[in-house]
C-alpha cells in the first residue's frame, strides 16, 4: 500500500512539473492596456513577458502606438499586431513601423492579413510585409504569423498550408526569425494534431499555442462565434455543462494539462494566452501556474492558487 501511494505521489509531481515547463514563458494578448493593467502586471507577470497588441479596426495609430510605449516601460515586450490590410499604402506602414521602433522600441511584430474587405491599401497578406523586408529595415528581426489548427471560416484548408509555406519560406529568405500564434481552441487532441503535423512537413517553427484565459462561458461562446473556433466550443460547452456553469468562469486547466503532457513531442511550444479583457485575472491564473502553484484534480484538470 505505501508503494502504490508513493507512485502515486510521483506522479502528481511529475504532473505539475511538466505543466509549469510547459507555462514557462508564457505570453498573454491585450486589446487596449492601460495604464492601471501595465502597473498590476508588474507585480504578476516576469518582466519582458511578451504582451502582444490586437489590432482593434478603427483605432488611432497613437493609440497603437501608446499602448506599446505603455508596455515597454512597464518592462514588458510590446508585440503589436500588423493588420496589414488596415494601411492605406506601403508610405503608411512605413511610417508607422518607424514610429513603433523609435518610440516603443518594439522588436518584433504579429502580422496578420487583417479582416478589412476590401483592403484600404494595396497590401493584402501577411506573406506581403514578410517578404518585402520592410521589417527588417526598421530593425525588427522577429515577428509572429498567425495558425488555425481548426481552419479558417473563409480560406479553405490548402490554401491555408500553401500559405503558411509561403510565409515561412520568405522569412528564411529574409533573415527574419518566425513564430507561429494559433488562434484559441477549446480541444487539445486538435490542437495536438496540427503541430504533429506541422511537423510532419519538416517545419520546426516555434508555436505560441493560443488559449482562453479564465472567462465565463457567455464570453467564449461569443469570441468563439466570431473566430471560427464554434466546433470546439461546443465540445467545451458540453463537457463543462453549459448551464450549471453558465455564469461561471471557465480556466483552461484541463488542456494546459494535455498539452504539457505532450510538449517534448511537439518541438517548440509554449502557451499564449487570449484575455478577453481580463487581462489581469488571465496573468494572475497563468502565473500561479507557472509558478506550480497548482492543486490537480480528479480527471485531467488542475486549480490554481493565485500569486499575488
Amino acid at each position: 500500500m505505501k508503494t502504490v501511494a508513493l507512485a502515486m505521489k510521483d506522479d502528481g509531481a511529475d504532473a505539475i512539473r511538466t505543466i509549469t515547463e510547459f507555462m514557462r514563458g508564457y505570453s498573454v494578448e491585450a486589446t487596449r492596456p492601460t495604464a492601471d493593467d501595465v502597473a498590476a502586471l508588474g507585480g504578476i507577470v516576469p518582466k519582458g513577458t511578451s504582451v502582444y497588441v490586437s489590432a482593434v479596426p478603427a483605432q488611432r495609430t497613437d493609440e497603437a502606438i501608446e499602448h506599446a510605449t505603455r508596455l515597454r516601460r512597464g518592462g514588458f515586450e510590446p508585440v503589436p499586431h500588423l493588420a496589414v490590410r488596415a494601411f492605406a499604402s506601403d508610405g503608411e506602414l512605413d511610417r508607422f513601423l518607424a514610429r513603433l521602433t523609435a518610440e516603443a522600441d518594439v522588436r518584433q511584430v504579429l502580422v496578420i492579413a487583417g479582416d478589412r474587405d476590401p483592403p484600404a491599401g494595396p497590401l493584402r497578406s501577411a506573406l506581403d510585409v514578410i517578404d518585402s523586408g520592410l521589417l527588417q529595415r526598421h530593425g525588427i528581426r522577429a515577428a509572429g504569423i498567425a495558425g488555425y489548427p481548426e481552419g479558417h471560416p473563409r480560406i479553405p484548408g490548402d490554401e491555408l498550408d500553401r500559405a503558411l509555406a509561403d510565409k515561412i519560406k520568405a522569412a528564411e529568405a529574409t533573415g527574419l526569425r518566425l513564430h507561429i500564434v494559433t488562434q484559441f481552441c477549446f480541444d487539445a487532441a486538435t490542437i495536438i494534431a496540427w503541430v504533429r503535423r506541422l511537423r510532419d512537413f519538416g517545419y520546426d517553427t516555434p508555436v505560441r499555442i493560443g488559449l482562453a484565459g479564465p472567462t465565463s462561458l457567455p464570453t467564449l461562446m461569443r469570441y468563439a462565434s466570431r473566430c471560427g473556433v464554434a466546433a470546439s466550443m461546443q465540445g467545451l460547452a458540453r463537457h463543462a455543462g453549459m448551464m450549471r456553469h453558465l455564469f461561471a468562469m471557465s480556466a483552461p486547466d484541463a488542456i494546459v494539462r494535455a498539452l504539457a503532457a505532450e510538449r517534448e513531442r511537439l518541438g517548440d511550444v509554449r502557451a499564449h494566452f487570449f484575455t478577453f479583457g481580463g487581462l489581469v485575472r488571465t496573468a494572475r491564473w497563468a502565473s500561479a501556474a507557472e509558478l506550480g502553484h497548482i492543486a490537480l484534480e480528479a480527471g485531467q484538470g488542475f486549480r490554481v492558487e493565485p500569486a499575488g
